[in-house]
């Protein structure tokens, strides 16, 4: 996965950076501090690694990893060059879905940039500016193609058509995402990596106050504006950034003494796992053994591809076992003797907790 961080100037997104990616960037409480976008790598937690490092005894355990793309905060009209504008929005289109953090907490040292704390406005900001940005793609998109009046192809006619009505939703302030030309228009025009498309988790980014009972309460004016279906993670991102800095030892006291509930790195991961339809399958391979994340019934030949191009192209046979078998019965050995262990082919629809060995020549 590869998540971008996205929010207004002082939302806290470089506190949820440094949390989730357990990094160091530098925290200032004034706009556009960050001036190149920050990236870091996070191992996305799974205790099922553990047990399987038991049955198998590898040299080492390889969890699935997430990387994180941190920008310069949007400001209302960032589409249009305002603030830092939007030569970051590149970064962000490279992403699979994006975190967007939203300011609930209030602080008399950090000052807002639209004036007064309002959750709900701030969300509606940034899905308009990032609407706009995926017009004005939609809308250069377009000329490209029509320049010079030239007799298009049917292809071509398909994809202007799909622009168009795309052109069309966007000026009248509708996300791409949803749509019934969605599918149809990520697969015509892949390459425009168009940012409504993507799906979004929104971090609540509540203040240390309102930890426990009122985190709720912070955070409804986010799950309003984010819609019913929405993926919202409430977090308190400097406390989860203090968390990051402890030994790992040391973290689940400190959670408990504070108040925090579950990892925010874990919540918001879980989150983007089901917002992008993810599975996680395991595999054992000379010396480790190793998680991977793959889109939800996908191909045991695109699972293999993920490994070593090699393994896609001389593919011959999947060996799989589900996890859970695995844990009970112990070793591929008592799995395969009580007939939980079988062998696929190339178009098996891999599934949630499958332990894969990939046979190829």
């Amino acid at each position: 996965m590869k998540l971008g961080i996205v929010g207004l100037p002082n939302a806290g997104k470089s506190t949820v950076f440094n949390a989730l990616a357990r990094a160091r960037v530098e925290v200032k409480k004034h706009p556009f501090t960050t001036i190149e976008p920050n990236v870091g790598m996070a191992a996305v937690p799974d205790e099922r690694l553990d047990r399987l490092a038991a049955i198998f005894q590898p040299e080492k355990t390889v969890p699935a990893m997430v990387k994180f793309v941190d920008v310069a905060g949007l400001v209302e009209g960032a589409s249009r060059g305002q603030g830092l504008g939007n030569q970051f929005l590149a970064a962000l289109r490279e992403t699979d879905a994006l975190v967007h953090v939203v300011a609930c907490f209030r602080a008399e040292d950090i000052a807002h940039v639209l004036g007064e704390i309002d959750p709900a406005r701030d969300v509606r900001v940034i899905r308009q500016e990032l609407i706009l940005a995926d017009l004005e793609v939609c809308e250069r998109a377009l000329q490209k193609l029509k320049k010079g009046r030239r007799v298009l192809t049917g292809e071509e006619e398909e994809r202007v058509g799909l622009l168009a009505a795309a052109a069309e939703a966007l000026a009248s302030g509708a996300s791409l995402g949803g749509t019934e030309a969605e599918s149809r228009l990520a697969a015509a025009a892949p390459e425009l990596n168009l940012l409504t498309l993507k799906p979004v988790i929104y971090a609540a980014n509540i203040g240390e106050e309102d930890l426990g009972e009122q985190a709720e309460r912070a955070a409804a004016p986010v799950r309003q504006a984010a819609g019913r279906d929405a993926e919202v993670v409430v977090l308190c991102g400097r406390l989860e950034e203090e968390v990051g800095s402890l030994p790992q030892a040391d973290q689940p006291l400190f959670r408990q003494e504070m108040g925090l509930g579950s990892s925010g790195l874990e919540l918001l991961l879980a989150a983007a796992v089901r917002a992008l339809d993810l599975v996680t399958f395991f595999t054992k391979e000379g010396v480790e053994v190793r998680a991977w994340h793959i889109r939800r019934g996908a191909p045991a030949e695109a699972a293999a591809g993920m490994i070593h191009s090699d393994m896609a192209r001389g593919f011959i046979k999947a060996e799989v076992v589900p996890f859970a078998d695995l844990d009970r019965d112990g070793s591929p050995a008592a799995a395969r003797s009580r007939g939980v262990l079988r062998f696929e082919g190339r178009d098996y629809p891999v599934a949630e907790g499958d332990v894969i060995r990939f046979h190829f020549q």
